[in-house]
């Protein structure tokens, strides 16, 4: 018995089950999501490779303009405060609209990545100090887990898969490479950056099918370590409904409140229709809230009998007709007006009520 007893434990504390919303969204806040690095990096390269080949012949332009212009015309000033501060000024200048394409692809890139990906997300949980992130033991764990040694395998595999592909156009180019030292200059830069470019844009493509496989691997070690256990959904469950003890604490003050308000009405009622011990329903008859007689108060066996005390203290009426009581309790709520199908034997009832009533005056 007391191993059946641990076994039980055990399995309870396994984690079997798939994240709860609420769980997800805690986890996204504190910045925990599916990403995979790869999807970022080869949308950048791609991005980035796109307009060298768009804007390289500006930034060509703009880094010889620069150089001409230091070699012909900064190099003869005087080095004083004032020269210092211009060159150093009209040359930052320069730099940045050479490089302002790039980085704007790049600041793109990264945002749609990232966007692609996970969505909008902001939160700056991941800055705050933690001292389990310094922690040498649980950095130690880090370092040595399955994970990490999944990781080195992908780096070591992109690392070979992409060196494949670029040695393999080298060796394409290898012999046009050798006749560049019978080429000018301009030829054999113009030659090697279009060997260069077609290396990016093939090792891009290649990053980016391995990213593929990447972000499916993210995604399941994600949904892995999302995983609860089955106490992990009670405690959820307990914490969003509250604890149910509490919640039936809750329910039976809100049921005596709403027996007091019944309570409270029944001296209003013009006569209380019995069963004549099970049964007591309580009605009312007033043409300036409704068009029709209306329940004000109805119970079965102890609130029955408290219904007939209270409205022999307050000389309200008390009519003995078992089956149109017990209709009325069946159908009818509290608050509602009787159904059509009960006016004549209701009306019957309280012209019994009104008659008796002048009576009594």
């Amino acid at each position: 018995m007391k191993q059946l007893q641990l076994d039980l434990q055990f399995f309870a504390g396994e984690k079997t089950e798939k994240a709860t919303p609420k769980k997800r969204q805690d986890e996204r806040k504190k910045g925990k999501v599916a990403k995979s690095q790869d999807v970022n990096t080869a949308i950048l390269l791609l991005f980035s490779f796109i307009i060298l080949f768009v804007f390289g012949g500006f930034m060509k332009n703009g880094m010889t303009t620069l150089y001409q212009q230091s070699f012909t015309e900064y190099i003869h000033w005087d080095l004083t405060p004032n020269t210092v501060h211009q060159i150093f000024v009209e040359g930052s200048i320069e730099t940045a609209k050479i490089l302002a394409p790039i980085m704007l692809i790049a600041l793109i890139a990264g945002l749609a990545s990232n966007l692609t990906q996970i969505g909008f997300l902001f939160t700056t949980e991941p800055l705050k100090f933690d001292l389990k992130k310094i922690d040498p033991i649980q950095g130690a764990k880090r370092i040595f887990s399955i994970r990490a040694l999944v990781e080195l395998l992908k780096s070591f595999f992109k690392i070979g898969f992409i060196g494949a592909i670029t040695f393999a156009i080298i060796w394409i180019y290898k012999d046009e490479m050798m006749m560049t030292a019978f080429k000018d200059v301009n030829s054999s830069l113009a030659f090697f950056g279009n060997v260069t470019m077609i290396m990016g844009i093939a090792a891009t493509i290649a990053l980016l099918f391995l990213s593929v496989f990447d972000y499916a691997y993210q995604r399941y070690d994600f949904e892995k370590n999302m995983r609860m256990s089955k106490q992990d959904v009670k405690d959820e469950y307990k914490n969003i409904e509250g604890d149910p003890l509490i919640k039936s604490k809750i329910k039976e003050r809100q049921r005596q409140m709403a027996m007091r308000r019944m309570m409270s009405e029944v001296p209003n009622a013009d006569v209380v229709i019995t069963n004549p011990t099970h049964f007591a329903i309580a009605i009312k008859y007033d043409e300036d809230k409704a068009g029709a007689p209306y329940v004000v108060a109805k119970g079965v066996d102890h609130l029955a009998f408290r219904i007939r005390e209270i409205a022999k203290a307050h000389d309200v009426v008390t009519v003995e007709n078992r089956p149109l009581a017990r209709s009325l309790y069946d159908k009818v709520e509290i608050g509602d007006i009787i159904p059509e199908e009960f006016y004549q034997a209701v009306a019957e009832v309280l012209a019994y009520v009104y008659r008796l009533d002048k009576k009594v005056r």
